[in-house]
C-alpha cells in the first residue's frame, strides 16, 4: 500500500493538468485501478485517501482529491470482486470518478471551498482525468505477470 500510496503522490507531481478550480491526476487514477485489482476495493479506498491527504498537505492538490478518488478506488474494487475483469474495473473508476465523483464535487466544493459550480463544471475535467489514468492503469496491469506467492512457496504434491 505504501508503494501505491509514493506512486500516486510523487506521480502527482509530474502529470497533471488544470480543469477550472480543480486539479486533474490521471495518476491517482491508475494507482487506484491498479489497488483495487491487487488489493481490493477496502485498501484502494485508503490508499486514495492517503493520496489525496498527501498531496493536500504537500499543496499539490485540492479537497476534491476526496471525493473524486476515493468512490473511484472503491468502485473499481467492487466491480473487479464481482467480474474479475481488469477493463471493467478501470470502468469502475471512470464511473466511479468521472461521474459520480464529479456530481458529488458540487455540494462539497460549495461547502468547504466556498465555490458555487454546477455538476458539469466537474464533469469534463474528472471524465478525461479519470479515462487516462484508467488506461494506463490496465495497461501497466495487463503488462504485470501475475503469480500465487502460495503455490510458489508451498508447492503440493500431486
Amino acid at each position: 500500500m505504501a508503494i501505491f500510496v509514493a506512486i500516486g503522490t510523487l506521480g502527482s507531481q509530474f502529470l497533471w493538468f488544470p480543469t477550472g478550480i480543480a486539479k486533474a491526476f490521471p495518476v491517482q487514477h491508475a494507482v487506484n485501478v491498479m489497488a483495487a485489482v491487487t488489493l481490493g476495493p477496502v485498501p484502494a479506498v485508503i490508499i486514495a485517501f492517503a493520496i489525496g491527504l498527501l498531496r493536500n498537505l504537500l499543496g499539490i492538490g485540492t479537497l476534491l482529491a476526496f471525493p473524486g478518488g476515493m468512490i473511484g478506488a472503491l468502485l473499481a474494487g467492487i466491480v473487479y470482486k464481482f467480474t474479475k475483469n481488469k477493463i471493467a474495473a478501470g470502468i469502475g473508476e471512470v464511473i466511479g470518478t468521472g461521474i459520480i465523483g464529479a456530481f458529488l464535487s458540487v455540494p462539497f466544493a460549495y461547502l468547504l471551498m466556498d465555490t458555487s459550480v454546477g455538476a458539469l463544471a466537474f464533469l469534463p475535467g474528472f471524465l478525461v482525468s479519470s479515462i487516462s489514468g484508467s488506461i494506463i492503469g490496465v495497461l501497466i496491469l495487463s503488462r504485470v505477470k501475475t503469480t500465487s506467492f502460495s503455490k510458489q512457496a508451498f508447492p503440493t504434491k500431486t
